[in-house]
């Protein structure tokens, strides 16, 4: 009965969205404002990769639930809260500026560590958002090539809220920038994982090549704010 969907066990919404997955998709849990407690339900359904916004979330979440969750960095990361997540996040997947790139890679040598990034694309160049312009994409992974502590692994994007069809071409478009990447790859800048699609469009997202999505209200039903 479609009124009472959201008395939906986060146990069984992961199970149907699980049915979905194409194959070699990774599937993130979005667990921001989500309590530990709603984690560990997740986490008890197998689910080891967690995604949250925000630094001060991941940070006090990483404290209280188990060593063996694989953290992603899915916010906007400020510079002066670098030196917070550096080697609690298994992936910052919002790379998107050269100062960021400096911070991380300066905090990444104190601490003897190696970072592995995504670098977030502004595919729709919506001023609002945050993320690399196409254009100055190139630039931007030529001055990466710089800093030794960091690795890219691929991109990331949010695309802008729109028609499927609409969704469909910006997925596809950053597939063909994705594919285009492989071909420059080096020892730090390797196109490995493609991280897109929420929980309103990620089907259409796996189908145009994201082999990483991010489902949050799909999983543990609407933000607790």
């Amino acid at each position: 009965m479609k009124g009472c969907d959201f008395l939906s066990s986060i146990k069984d919404n992961i199970e149907q969205v699980r049915n979905t997955l194409l194959d070699g998709v990774t599937l993130i849990a979005v667990s921001k404002t989500k309590s530990p407690e709603e984690i560990m339900e997740a986490y008890d359904q197998g689910i080891r990769d967690f995604g949250e916004n925000k630094v001060q979330e991941l940070v006090s979440k990483f404290e209280v639930l188990p060593k063996d969750i694989r953290w992603h960095l899915l916010g906007h990361l400020q510079t002066n809260k670098v030196k917070k997540v550096l080697g609690k996040a298994c992936l910052i997947q919002s790379l998107d500026r050269k100062s960021l790139a400096v911070e991380i890679n300066k905090r990444a040598e104190k601490l003897n560590l190696m970072v592995d990034t995504l670098i977030e694309v502004n595919i729709g160049e919506e001023k609002q958002k945050t993320g690399i312009a196409l254009q100055d994409l190139p630039g931007f992974l030529e001055i990466i090539k710089g800093f030794e502590r960091i690795n890219v692994r691929g991109l990331m994007a949010i695309i802008p809220q729109g028609t499927n069809d609409e969704n469909t071409q910006y997925f596809r478009k950053m597939k063909e920038v994705f594919t285009d990447l492989k071909k420059h790859e080096n020892e730090r800048m390797k196109m490995e994982i493609l991280s897109m699609g929420m929980s309103s469009d990620y089907e259409i997202a796996m189908e145009e090549g994201s082999n990483m999505v991010r489902v949050g209200t799909k999983i543990f039903g609407t933000k607790n704010y």
